[in-house]
Formats: structure tokens, C-alpha cells, sequence
């Protein structure tokens, strides 16, 4: 069965720092995009960050040069470095694998799905 596991979410000030990591199991996914997401209470889940299976990335507006995304496929994890958060970052933040090598930024290209960790950042 196939499960991805995301962890380190929790409640930090604003400007402050979290890591978030998606462990893989059942399959690899080291030939497959990896992505990002976050959904907000009354709001639609939306695109963060995605990696291609070469490590290249790419990252929404709302969190270029604050997240980092990168990817360790001898652990198949996957990981989120979120530097400089702000109060619009409180969301669930999901882990997602694309059905491609290549990123994505729509959730219908996503096979697979985490259970999300909440992120809550406090003013």
C-alpha cells in the first residue's frame, strides 16, 4: 500500500522557521515529481513548491525565496524548508506525487496523496 507521511508542521511566530518532510513508503517515487500543497480553512488547496525527479524546482509567488523544496531519493522523502513565515502560511500542507518526471502545479496531476500536517503561524 502505498502512504506518504508528512510530519513537522506546528505553531511558530511569524518570521520564524519550519521543516516539513514527506517519508515515502509502499513504492519510489524517485522518477516522479514531488509537490507541495496547502489548503486553508474556507479556501481552496493550492499549489507551494514542486521538485522533478532531477531535483529542479519550482515554487507559487506567495513563497519564492522563503521556501525551499528538495528531495532525497535514497530516503524517498521528501522535504519543505519554510523560512520567514507569515500568517497567510497557516494551512494544512499536503505531500503529493505527480504521475510524471516533470513538476506540477495542478492537483489533478497528483496520484498520491499525504494526510497533511497543519501549519500555524502566529502574529
Amino acid at each position: 500500500q502505498v502512504q506518504l507521511a508528512e510530519s513537522g508542521g506546528g505553531l511558530v511566530q511569524a518570521g520564524g522557521s519550519l521543516r516539513l518532510s514527506c517519508a515515502a513508503s509502499g513504492r519510489t517515487f524517485s522518477n516522479n515529481a514531488m509537490g507541495w500543497f496547502r489548503q486553508a480553512p474556507g479556501k481552496e488547496r493550492e499549489f507551494v513548491a514542486a521538485v522533478g525527479w532531477s531535483g529542479s524546482p519550482y515554487y507559487a509567488d506567495s513563497v519564492k525565496g522563503r521556501f525551499t523544496i528538495s528531495r532525497d531519493n535514497a530516503k524517498n522523502t521528501v522535504y519543505l524548508q519554510m523560512n520567514s513565515l507569515k500568517p497567510e502560511d497557516t494551512a494544512v500542507y499536503y505531500c503529493a506525487a505527480a504521475r510524471t518526471p516533470f513538476w506540477k502545479v495542478a492537483t489533478h496531476e497528483y496520484d498520491y496523496w499525504g494526510q497533511g500536517t497543519q501549519v500555524t503561524v502566529s502574529s
